[in-house]
């Protein structure tokens, strides 16, 4: 992975941290591990640039969960899988965002809060705190096994 972070870099975290909030599986906490390793990035760069990336993969959830809505609505036949989110989201409605991190659960909350149409502005910003809270505790344990770099 060395000569890959070398050549990417940031926009590989980047890239990494977007496909890992989407519907697609990704590793962008190892690719955040590797990188404080390297010492090249400064913690907040780092911090910053996983946050976004994160935030606009389920921001994008969020985006086809409101275009399904736009043809289905909620009250629509719910695949059995995301019935649970869909419940959830309409018991806490918004704050249930901060947990959009989680893997498995948080691309569906995500997928249901854009369905319900949840405040766009409320849902960015349980989005990015969550997302942030956990890439900055991957940070922490990183630079806790690496060092200072």
């Amino acid at each position: 992975m060395s000569e890959w972070a070398r050549e990417f870099g940031l926009s590989g975290l980047f890239l990494s941290a977007f496909i890992s909030s989407t519907l697609a599986p990704g590793g962008s906490e190892a690719v955040l591990a590797y990188l404080v390793g390297l010492g090249r990035f400064g913690d907040a760069v780092l911090l910053g640039v996983a946050t976004l990336g994160n935030t606009l993969g389920a921001l994008t959830t969020w985006g086809l969960g409101a275009w399904v809505a736009r043809r289905y609505s909620p009250e629509a036949a719910l695949e059995p899988r995301r019935e649970r989110a869909v419940a959830r989201v309409r018991r806490w409605g918004w704050p249930v965002l901060l947990l959009s991190w989680l893997p498995i659960v948080g691309d569906g909350l995500c997928f249901a809060g854009g369905w319900l149409r949840l405040p766009f502005w409320r849902s960015l910003l349980a989005i990015a705190a969550g997302k942030g809270l956990r890439y900055g505790a991957i940070l922490w344990a990183s630079r806790s096994l690496f060092g200072s770099g």
